[in-house]
């Protein structure tokens, strides 16, 4: 079957595509941590499971995490649901919708692969590594979630929660798992274009996997950090130095989801604003830390305010408008696509929604590396900090020209390790723009960038968890109960 196909098949199954949040809960009488039986073929199973990671990353999981990161506002919307994220209230019942995409479709997909998978490690290497992307995705938003009982088909409805401090090292050998899984000699089913991620001929593209996979491995390594620095310099030395190790070299590693401009292909960022146009703005301090340099990547994220202007305008957490307003710069073609009509500044123009959904890029790598490289681990951080901006920069289409002078001015460390680790983290903040919660977990770890506390806030600090989801409490009577209304409840690297 041809790519478009399976993107035709899968995008069109009403269960992957819950972008907008209009409804607070899936159907209570459905267990979401229960597998179906299920005779799909491993093929579509893969497919399935890449088009829900997409589009979780792109719909609640960004908004929450962009929003409480302050790269995105939803104050000018008010009293919109956006502006309730974005004084922090997002309920329990708020989350069940992405609770149920997780588990119920995206893990329980992937294990299915896992299982039926016999003599054919290349499916089941593909599936330990998203998955170990997955679940690293619930623990950073969660803290402890069911990992040991969860996903064991029709045996276990009610899982026991594990200690989230216990789910990392697993996640982390089951990369290592994927690798050796990748490198076998043979595999009975070999994927193809029905990988929708890193598509094509699994010979050229296992690579790609593999690169992923110590990737991903390092950012985890890499949330030790603040919890045990030397644990995280040791495990990142040893993974660096491993003979043969490859890690992403380039932004044709990136990986991500790609869209389409055709009906049901566009991306959930793109689409949301198509349904929602007066949701979300730039935020005051994303915009003022570019505005600050002249970073020649705003011109890609945002649109300016007034149309044709130059000028790219955020809404003040500390002073939103009084009342709905949209005089503030929106999302722009990073992460909507090609601007086919452009709009007037107080609406947004029409985009082809073919933006990819980015989960993990080369930029992301070099800034890890800059920042392991400053604790210790092998590498030089100045070349590893340039090389992120400028891997940043060719990603949103920034000429070489505007590179140089931006590097000249910006590009280079200096100070104390704690001066240089903010220059790090705050770029690393601005080239992860429409990546879901790696922002919110760098920020958990290193307190940069500096984020004001919105107006109208409920709670007094920025959140470092998101509350279990209200059907989750429901349904799993092994559910430790709900967090402190606060949202100050941290995962285990938090502490």
């Amino acid at each position: 079957m041809k790519y478009s196909n399976f993107l035709k098949l899968f995008f069109l199954i009403p269960g992957i595509i819950g972008m907008t949040s209009c409804k607070k809960a899936l159907d209570i009488n459905k267990n979401p941590n229960a597998i179906p039986d299920s005779n799909s073929p491993v093929a579509q199973l893969l497919t399935s499971a890449q088009v829900n990671l997409g589009f979780e990353g792109g719909s609640d999981l960004f908004r929450y995490t962009t929003e409480i990161m302050q790269q995105m506002s939803g104050a000018a919307s008010q009293p919109n649901q956006t502006w309730e994220y974005y004084r922090y209230k997002i309920l329990g019942s708020d989350l069940n919708n992405l609770w149920g995409s997780i588990h119920a479709a995206t893990l329980n997909d992937l294990e299915l692969i896992i299982r039926q998978s016999t003599g054919s490690p290349y499916y089941t290497g593909l599936a330990k590594i998203l998955k170990a992307y997955e679940y690293a995705l619930v623990v950073d938003v969660w803290g402890d979630v069911p990992y040991t009982e969860a996903q064991q088909l029709s045996e276990i409805t009610q899982p026991h929660y594990d200690d989230d401090a216990t789910i990392y090292p697993k996640l982390i050998a089951l990369l290592g798992e994927a690798v050796t899984d990748l490198n076998a000699a043979s595999s009975v089913l070999t994927p193809g274009n029905n990988s929708v991620i890193y598509p094509g001929n699994f010979s050229t593209v296992k690579t790609n996997w593999i690169k992923l996979a110590n990737t991903l491995r390092l950012r985890l390594l890499l949330h030790y950090s603040k919890k045990d620095p030397a644990f995280c310099v040791s495990q990142m030395t040893a993974l660096i130095n491993s003979p043969g190790v490859q890690f992403m070299s380039s932004n044709a590693d990136n990986f991500q989801l790609n869209f389409f401009n055709v009906p049901a292909q566009r991306n959930a960022i793109s689409a949301f604003e198509v349904s929602r146009p007066n949701y979300l703005f730039a935020d005051a301090n994303m915009t003022g830390m570019m505005n600050a340099k002249n970073d020649p990547r705003r011109a890609y994220y945002f649109t300016d305010f007034p149309a044709g202007s130059g000028v790219y305008v955020g809404v003040s957490a500390t002073n939103p408008p009084p009342a709905p307003n949209n005089n503030y710069s929106r999302i722009h073609s990073f992460l909507r696509g090609t601007l086919i009509t452009p709009g007037t500044g107080t609406n947004s123009g029409v985009y082809s929604g073919a933006a990819p959904q980015r989960m993990l890029s080369y930029a992301e790598y070099c800034f890890i590396r800059a920042e392991a490289a400053l604790m210790g681990a092998p590498g030089d951080p100045q070349s590893f900090f340039t090389n992120g901006i400028t891997a940043s920069m060719m990603e949103a289409g920034v000429g070489a020209t505007a590179i140089a002078t931006y590097l000249s001015l910006y590009g280079t460390l200096a100070g104390t390790n704690a001066q240089m680790l903010q220059q790090i983290i705050e770029e690393k903040y601005i080239a992860l723009f429409g990546v879901a919660v790696e922002p919110w977990n760098d920020w958990r770890r290193t307190g940069y960038p500096n984020l004001a506390i919105p107006a109208n806030a409920v709670t007094t600090a920025v959140p470092r968890s998101l509350f279990y989801p209200q059907s989750e409490i429901d349904l799993n009577l092994n559910c430790p109960g709900q967090k402190t209304p606060d949202l100050q409840t941290r995962v285990f690297w938090d502490n």
